[in-house]
């Protein structure tokens, strides 16, 4: 192990997390039987958002890889394949029935001594309310004893997370603790479940949601899964008033979530999809679609939410539309979904795909997986090799350059970073004419520079000379560059989904010292 790596890395981690980190390494929490709580059952609600279809009655299918029942453990396809049938989203599925659905709690019940995997906080955490929601649609199908077997568990599992919450980690897997905590003492009418959850997910958001409505951990994928089940809470909360002062809390609930919609109002494309920065894919998070229809039918009113705090700008014109990225990292303790993307962007032409972040495709520590997450992977610079963030192990950052925003309006924006004594200043400039981006690069012994672009898969390069780019959907207009180099690549919009596509380099004029580049995208 590098030592300064470490070094760099451990120093953002708050105290609590080291604390709990040598914690669960001496103490194991271990799973108790218990009886629940005899007033537990029923909940009311309005109607949630189904789960992406992942069980067809003979295969399971999670992460675009499947494969029959081969145990709860089973973890050939990697952790988080293992973690997604632990989940049991399938259970709202539209297509699931009573019987499928109570097989498989059964099953579990059963498997349960053995299941190392689902009793993991974050899979109790999340099966947790897929087996609420579950025994709330189908209460008056299931027989008294059956309830009481399920709510037995059920409550035993919640105990263990109790003890197991995610103070080592932080960040969104705390919060989806709390989630859950809260609507399982809903659930139970737990009074003091209920205390612990809502002081902690009072906390949680307080910290996690920036001003602006973006999650501090700046994933639109994370954005979404998060809204959803804070949406859940609400939800529950509104339809069953239980507690004292409950009122109060549900207008924080509400508060919270109004941001957050308007949040993902500001940043999703004008066809509705989310843009895939730092870890983000497809049909993981219910689509924002689903989620705005959600909040109407819990009668929440929003509007967009400039964006700021969270390090993203969008620009737009008729024909362009552009996502960049000028900010630092917010989940500073807990950065294990950030890439070493500053000064990323995404572009889309005519309401297509242009230029694209390469996306993820795994989260198993893998050269995949290190490549995804690499400066490289973005469309940024790599000055002398090195990454903008020292990414590393995963989910792990080390050293990390920090970026200053110099001018800041609706369709112009520049800001800069200094690495290793390397200075880099990007401006980004939209107008009806193009989308042009402008670099310059100071510091002492500057060895080498490489600017990437990476095109959509379907855009076909037609010509390339060192001042001019042709493509089926734009010319691209280059100054200051001395060669430019196209390379085969993948990009990822999905796990496991690889799709062949291109990349273009720009190698900049140098001196050693200071240097000036840029490139304008003109849609055909």
């Amino acid at each position: 192990m590098n030592i300064k790596l470490l070094v760099h890395t451990v120093c953002h981690l708050k105290f609590v997390q080291v604390v709990y980190q040598v914690y669960y390494r001496l103490y194991k929490p271990k799973f108790k039987p218990m009886s629940s709580p005899a007033d537990a059952g029923n909940i009311r609600f309005y109607e949630f958002i189904p789960k992406w279809e992942s069980f067809d009655g003979a295969t399971f299918t999670f992460l675009n890889i499947g494969d029959r029942f081969r145990g709860w453990n089973f973890s050939a396809h990697g952790a988080l394949w293992a973690y997604n049938l632990n989940y049991m989203d399938w259970l709202l599925q539209e297509d699931i029935t009573f019987e499928t659905g109570a097989a498989w709690i059964d099953r579990f019940i059963d498997d349960l001594p053995e299941n190392k995997v689902g009793l993991d906080p974050y899979p109790i955490a999340l099966r947790g309310i897929n087996w609420i929601k579950f025994i709330s649609i189908h209460y008056k199908d299931i027989d008294r004893d059956k309830l009481q077997l399920w709510n037995d568990s059920l409550y035993s599992q919640y105990k263990l997370l109790e003890r197991k919450l995610e103070c080592h980690l932080l960040g969104n897997h705390l919060l989806e603790d709390a989630y859950s905590l809260f609507i399982a003492s809903v659930y139970f009418r737990d009074k003091k479940m209920y205390r612990k959850a809502s002081k902690l997910l009072r906390q949680q958001l307080t910290e996690q949601i920036l001003p602006d409505g973006a999650h501090y951990e700046q994933s639109p994928m994370y954005h979404c899964i998060l809204l959803d089940r804070l949406l859940d809470c609400y939800n529950v909360a509104t339809n069953n008033l239980i507690f004292d002062a409950q009122n109060r809390l549900n207008d924080f609930l509400s508060e919270k979530a109004i941001m957050m919609l308007g949040h993902l109002e500001s940043i999703i494309w004008s066809d509705g999809d989310i843009p895939l920065l730092n870890d983000s894919a497809y049909k993981i998070a219910p689509r924002p679609s689903e989620i705005f229809e959600y909040a109407k039918r819990l009668s929440l009113v929003w509007s967009e939410i400039s964006m700021k705090e969270c390090g993203y700008r969008k620009f737009s014109e008729e024909k362009i539309e552009a996502i960049v990225d000028v900010g630092n990292i917010k989940a500073k303790y807990q950065a294990g979904h950030t890439h070493s993307d500053l000064f990323n962007y995404e572009v889309r032409l005519n309401g297509k795909p242009f230029i694209v972040d390469t996306g993820i495709s795994t989260y198993e520590k893998t050269k995949r997986r290190q490549y995804e997450r690499s400066t490289r992977a973005h469309n940024s610079i790599l000055i002398n090799d090195s990454d903008n963030y020292q990414v590393w192990g995963g989910f792990r950052v080390g050293r990390r350059a920090k970026t200053t925003v110099l001018t800041d309006t609706t369709k112009d924006i520049c800001a800069e970073y200094k690495i290793q004594a390397v200075k880099v200043r990007r401006r980004f400039f939209l107008s009806k004419h193009g989308f042009q981006v402008s670099d310059s690069v100071n510091g002492d012994s500057i060895h080498s520079c490489k600017s990437f672009i990476h095109l959509a898969d379907g855009v076909d390069i037609r010509f390339v000379a060192e001042d001019k780019i042709i493509t089926s959907d734009a010319e691209i207009l280059i100054s200051g560059v001395k060669s430019v180099e196209v390379e085969d690549c993948y990009i990822s919009r999905e796990y496991n989904s690889l799709i062949r596509s291109k990349s273009v380099i720009l190698i900049p004029k140098t001196n050693g010292k200071s240097f000036k580049f840029s490139y304008t995208i003109r849609p055909m």
